[in-house]
């Protein structure tokens, strides 16, 4: 038999610190389990609003929006683990941490995010809990000796919950934020992030710690997997950065930075050419299996130019990487409306509210609705031409007709400006679900 690895036994000694509530009489276990059933019916709005509050309340915990969708699945699993445990007398110690938690944990200590406000926001989760579970208790019609016997039983467990799982997810945090500064030092991520945020940077001191001069022309590009870690990690994406490289044909190899396990930045250098590149051919290096996706700025010259680049390339990502969007491999700040709707993504809720108020049905989630959008779409592209929309959909003139007087007889379409209506069409089809009204159930 192989003996326990690093992590193995690591976790045995968690469980062996876990504290074990006292045993409780059965009727109120039977209270307990009541209050568990309760708790479950409104879990999903417990856990919404507790990471709501945690984000708000810590520094840090709401910069990004990626880590809130983190952030609420790691407490929905806490919620959930601890309604079990109240439901079924399970031993903390037999317990395992969910997985939205530990990745939670790591993502934190891999944005450099301090420990203290992991540590904090579960404190924060515990005190928010146990009010609401005391007003629970409070309605439950049952003697006064029980119901203090219920409190003491349900604080006992919630505490020894909480004390178990911080122990767990901050050993983990330590461990990933040591070996994540191993890897950030070896891809020159203090240098790059301290020319993106100082005013006055040392030029020379970055160019003589990373080896990239940046007195050229660059493309700043953000490269990621909507893969696991482990399946598609840091090595991958930097082997597709360098084909990128290749692709669009860069003077010298890129410089790359780790941002998260799934995530890089990088610059393609170009010295004094301006490079044009091709979308469609850097699409074409990318690999089909569809696990990696590449946003893209536009070429930029000097320190300004590497800086502003990258700014576009991450407001590229801020549209591809909103949930539901089409999944396209390669996004330009370039292409088509992608530099307003990234100004529109930072707000989803008030933009789909926008949209469904400029397209009105036009707005639906349905096949008809989505012909349409796209054929008063390319209408608005070619100047209004039925003719050149008809040549480009390749349709016959009368169907673009049709459909464009179907489009526009709507009283909501028809009394917008017709800057609005295109605008409204293109963030359809950059973000699609995320911002159209649900199809009607028949």
């Amino acid at each position: 038999m192989s003996s326990p690895s690093h992590k193995e036994r690591g976790a045995g000694a968690i469980r062996r610190l876990a504290r074990v509530p006292a045993a409780a009489e059965p009727e109120v276990l039977a209270v307990v389990a009541e209050l568990a059933r309760r708790l479950d019916e409104r879990s999903a709005d417990i856990a919404r609003e507790m990471a709501f509050m945690m984000a708000h309340e810590i520094d840090q915990l709401d910069a990004d929006a990626k880590l809130l969708e983190m952030l609420e699945a790691s407490v929905q699993g806490n919620i959930t683990t601890i309604i079990h445990v109240l439901a079924n007398d399970i031993p903390i110690d037999h317990l395992q941490p969910t997985t939205a938690a530990v990745e939670y944990a790591l993502r934190l200590a891999q944005r450099d995010v301090p420990s203290n406000s992991l540590v904090r926001a579960y404190h924060m989760g515990q005190g928010d809990l146990m009010r609401i579970c005391h007003d629970e208790i409070s309605t439950l019609d049952i003697p006064a000796r029980l119901t203090l016997a219920v409190l003491k039983h349900t604080s006992d467990v919630v505490y020894s919950y909480i004390d178990w799982i911080t122990l767990y997810v901050f050993d983990a945090y330590e461990r990933e934020r040591s070996r994540w500064m191993a890897a950030q030092g070896n891809l020159h991520s203090a240098a790059i992030h301290a020319l993106l945020s100082g005013a006055n940077a040392d030029t020379a001191a970055f160019e003589a710690e990373t080896g990239y001069r940046l007195g050229q022309n660059h493309v700043a590009l953000v490269v990621w997997s909507t893969w696991d870690a482990d399946v598609m990690g840091i090595n991958t994406l930097d082997r597709l950065v360098r084909d990128l490289g290749a692709a669009a044909g860069a003077d010298k190899p890129p410089i790359i930075t780790a941002i998260d396990r799934r995530t890089v930045w990088a610059w393609l250098p170009f010295g004094r050419r301006v490079p044009a590149p091709d979308p469609e051919v850097l699409a074409a290096a990318v690999p089909l299996d569809g696990g990696a996706r590449v946003a893209i700025g536009l070429p930029g010259s000097g320190v300004d130019g590497f800086k502003r680049s990258h700014e576009q390339a991450t407001a590229a990502y801020s549209v591809a990487a909103v949930p539901d969007t089409p999944q396209r491999p390669v996004v330009s700040f370039g292409d088509r409306g992608v530099a307003v709707v990234s100004l529109l993504s930072e707000n989803i809720d008030s933009t789909k509210s926008w949209v469904w108020e400029v397209l009105g049905p036009l707005a639906e989630d349905t096949p008809s609705a989505a012909s349409l959008r796209t054929t008063l779409s390319v209408y608005f592209a070619h100047g209004e031409s039925h003719l050149h929309t008809a040549n480009h959909m390749n349709l016959h003139r009368n169907t673009v007709k049709y459909r464009i007087n179907k489009a526009l007889g709507d009283p909501v379409a028809a009394g917008r400006d017709k800057l609005d209506l295109a605008l409204a069409l293109q963030v359809c089809e950059l973000l699609g679900r995320s911002v159209l009204r649900p199809a009607k159930s028949s």
